[in-house]
């Protein structure tokens, strides 16, 4: 029997989301949620790029789509810009009995010790309350540094430190939002952008290192944060609108999980908007940008993860599997345990079902 489910968000990440949504026969679209009044009254195959008539019509109405009683809301809302607004959405979803699976807030991955308790014991309390979980997930943060690295670190017998890197140039990432608003391209180097205000960066990224923490069985004596940006040699273009001279053009941060005055576990980000600025950074394994896992142990190992797509370049690939992963991940959630769940909790989604001839 096919779930049921609505789709909240039909932005860069939900409508790949949708697409698999209307296109998977496991399940049944009841209802779309959309943020702009353009979007509302359209039907969920034209907001997913499909040439398809599905008959259910996108609101802005949280209740209605809540009306039409899903098991499971997959939920890819922008929420970097609007934090308490979707963690009310969370609330409210998980209070009204339906299990959520979702790309944001990033820091849901895994909460604790991350975000005050105050903002963590209502998504709790709702849960228990609906008798629903929540799962959040992606790329990164999601399974490109967590269920990776801790597989690599069950084949080790000893391990000194993971290190998870996204060396990325996002050029092609089209979110003027994400791109100049949280992220602070194109602004003057001493302007503070909200991505690299104090504590942000361990906010949206220490749910990895503290998930890995608890994958590997360490306390962390303190998470710490540390970041660089470069300069544009001149201006130009990119997908998301202009760079001037002189203003960031290139980004590199770590958020460190410490132990005993060493990095156990690090996240370190490496973007660029064009392959030839900061040569002397970490370069990706392909061109236009990689994952990789180094793990320093007994044995070591080095990993890369080199996405691609016959529709797009690796920006619309990390879209398609962030998409991909929480949309997959609707079975285990829908027959997890109440509450907020994580990949050390869920059983591993194996893509089963997929399967189709090229």
């Amino acid at each position: 029997m096919s779930i049921r489910v609505a789709a909240i968000g039909t932005g860069n990440v939900g409508r790949h989301a949708l697409s698999q949504l209307i296109t998977n026969p496991d399940y049944e679209l009841t209802a779309v949620w959309v943020s702009s009044p353009n979007k509302a009254g359209k039907d969920a195959g034209e907001l997913a790029g499909l040439d398809v008539s599905t008959g259910v019509v996108a609101t802005t109405d949280l209740d209605e789509v809540l009306a039409t009683k899903p098991e499971c809301a997959v939920y890819t809302a922008m929420a970097d810009n609007r934090l308490p607004e979707a963690l009310e959405d969370y609330r409210r979803i998980l209070a009204a009995g339906v299990n959520v699976v979702g790309s944001s807030a990033v820091f849901l991955q895994y909460p604790w010790q991350v975000l005050p308790a105050e903002l963590v014991e209502p998504l709790e309390q709702a849960a228990q309350e609906g008798r629903s979980s929540l799962f959040i997930n992606g790329i990164d943060p999601g399974f490109a540094n967590d269920l990776l690295p801790l597989a690599l670190a069950g084949t080790c017998q000893r391990i000194e430190q993971i290190r998870c890197m996204e060396i990325v140039d996002y050029a092609t990432y089209d979110s003027a939002t994400v791109m100049f608003d949280v992220m602070g391209f194109g602004k003057p180097l001493d302007e503070t952008p909200m991505l690299l205000q104090p504590g942000v960066l361990s906010l949206a990224w220490g749910s990895v290192v503290r998930q890995l923490a608890a994958g590997l069985g360490i306390e962390l004596d303190e998470v710490t944060e540390t970041h660089v940006r470069e300069p544009a040699p001149e201006d130009f273009d990119i997908a998301s609108g202009h760079i001037p001279k002189g203003t960031t053009a290139a980004m590199r941060f770590e958020v460190r999980g410490m132990v005993d005055g060493r990095a156990a576990v690090v996240l370190e980000h490496v973007t660029r908007l064009r392959d030839d600025l900061c040569p002397s950074w970490p370069q990706p394994a392909q061109a236009g940008g990689s994952y990789r896992v180094e793990l320093t142990g007994e044995p070591s190992y080095a990993l890369d993860l080199c996405l691609s797509s016959p529709n797009g370049d690796h920006n619309h690939a990390g879209l398609v599997a962030t998409a991909a992963r929480v949309v997959n991940a609707i079975p285990a959630v829908v027959a997890a345990a109440p509450g907020i769940r994580t990949t050390l909790d869920l059983p591993l989604v194996t893509g089963k079902g997929l399967y189709a001839a090229g």
